[in-house]
């Protein structure tokens, strides 16, 4: 049967293919049969369905019943045995919403449902909202991909790379001078910012050296005082010569802000949230109205899941990380670049713009520390470089970022495909890896 066919498809392109043969799509079935069957798996859960909303009218394209049906019962199900609190899933297909559910908790103690409107993390869901706001700024040339960054940050005027990524006896490094860091080097991630991911057991003293400089924990009050705490430390490499997962989108944001002379919340609020009517989207609200949020959980050591608050919170607007939204204000974000830039008749981006950003500038091994193959890097974005080499059903040049928390969003121009799919757990030791929410994703896929 076709579903079985997709189902094997899906877990013969991953990494961990007898988990997810074996369990997965075992889990798929045996949750398929109760969704099916209209039993809750677990007295006072809400069911999947409860806030569904699909633009059947008006979409000439639906996902097929058992991509829906096998979705709806994943979700379920994962939320059943314990694995996450609940989950959110949203897809549109030529435009059109062709799939939204819920399933499980924004609250587990507070029995609050999860629900398309539930405000949570993004993370580093941020980053591609803030590769948008510089890209605005440059089609209006107050901004250009190839001015030095030390032009709006002085600070980086005498930016130094290390030459070894061990102190020497005296404690310092030794360094030579970079480079122009340029704009380009911050949205290309190749600007030699750290800290970026190594393989365990790899890393060297000066990426130690970058975490414990990490500006969140060092109480930076502004983007100004984080980044001008980033530009003390010397770079890993020469910018342009590697692309290296750390803070350089923080320092794009900070750009945004001496380039447009507005703070970077509220270039977003003008440019970027009102336009596209993202009612919901910010940054962090004060404290005492943080609970209004959906909890953040970390599995325990027993597989309990226990409510945190995350240590990436900030005071301040970050360009990396610290957007608050929803799935609804998200789509709308991504249907925007889908869409060539337009959503609803307001213009954030040129065409030719949203094309440059998703094209390939680093053509290959953006996540290969990750054990993900066949993924490059446009401007702000990751893009699928290689299909046959990435882990899920996807295309070559399908487009997407996730978020530290368990959030994800995916853009697929061949397919028509837009999708937000949402949790909000800390990937801590105990936790499984967050298959399920790329399962959702290859699901969508398979039901075209």
């Amino acid at each position: 049967m076709r579903w079985i066919d997709s189902i094997t498809e899906i877990a013969s392109k991953s990494s961990v293919k007898f988990v997810l043969c074996r369990g997965m799509a075992g889990a798929i079935l045996l949750a398929g049969l109760v969704a099916c069957s209209g039993k809750s798996l677990e007295p006072g859960v809400p069911a999947v369905g409860s806030d569904a909303i699909v633009d059947t009218d008006t979409a000439a394209r639906q996902l097929s019943w058992w991509s829906r049906v096998a979705i709806d019962a994943l979700m379920r199900f994962d939320v059943w045995r314990g694995s996450r609190s609940g989950y959110v899933a949203l897809f549109a297909l030529d435009g059109h919403a062709v799939y939204a559910n819920t399933a499980g908790w924004a609250d587990l103690e507070q029995k609050r449902p999860m629900t398309l409107d539930t405000r949570m993390r993004f993370a580093s869901m941020t980053k591609p909202l803030t590769a948008v706001a510089a890209m605005i700024l440059v089609e209006r040339e107050q901004l250009s991909l190839d001015d030095p960054v030390a032009r709006y940050i002085p600070a980086f005027a005498g930016a130094r790379v290390a030459v070894d990524h061990s102190p020497a006896a005296d404690g310092h490094y030794r360094t030579t001078a970079a480079d122009p860091l340029l704009v380009r080097h911050l949205i290309t991630f190749a600007s030699g910012i750290g800290p970026g991911r190594e393989a365990p057991g790899s890393e060297s003293e000066l990426w130690r050296a970058w975490m414990h400089a990490d500006p969140r924990q060092a109480d930076a009050s502004s983007l100004d005082e984080a980044t001008a705490q980033i530009a003390t430390l010397p770079l890993f490499e020469q910018p342009g010569t590697r692309w290296r997962y750390g803070w350089s989108a923080d320092v794009l944001a900070r750009v945004v802000e001496v380039a447009s002379g507005q703070s970077f919340s509220q270039f977003l609020q003008r440019e970027i949230f009102d336009p596209l009517g993202m009612v919901d989207t910010s940054f962090l609200p004060p404290a005492d109205r943080r609970h209004e949020l959906a909890t953040v959980y970390i599995t325990g050591p027993d597989g309990e899941l226990i409510p945190i608050i995350p240590d990436s919170d900030t005071d301040y607007a970050e360009g990396g990380s610290g957007l608050i939204s929803t799935a609804r204000d998200y789509l709308r974000f991504a249907l925007m670049l889908w869409n060539g830039g337009e959503y609803l008749g307001a213009r954030v981006l040129n065409i030719a713009t949203v094309a440059e950003m998703r094209s390939l500038h680093v053509s290959s091994g953006v996540l290969k520390t990750d054990g993900i193959d066949g993924v490059g890097w446009g401007l702000g974005m990751a893009v699928v470089a290689d299909s046959e080499a990435s882990l899920t059903p996807d295309r070559d040049g399908d487009f997407w970022w996730s978020g530290y928390l368990g959030t994800t969003f995916t853009i697929s121009p061949e397919a028509g495909l837009v999708g937000v799919v949402l949790t909000q757990h800390d990937p801590g030791p105990a936790a499984e890896q967050p298959t399920v929410l790329y399962i959702i994703q290859a699901l969508a896929f398979a039901g075209l």
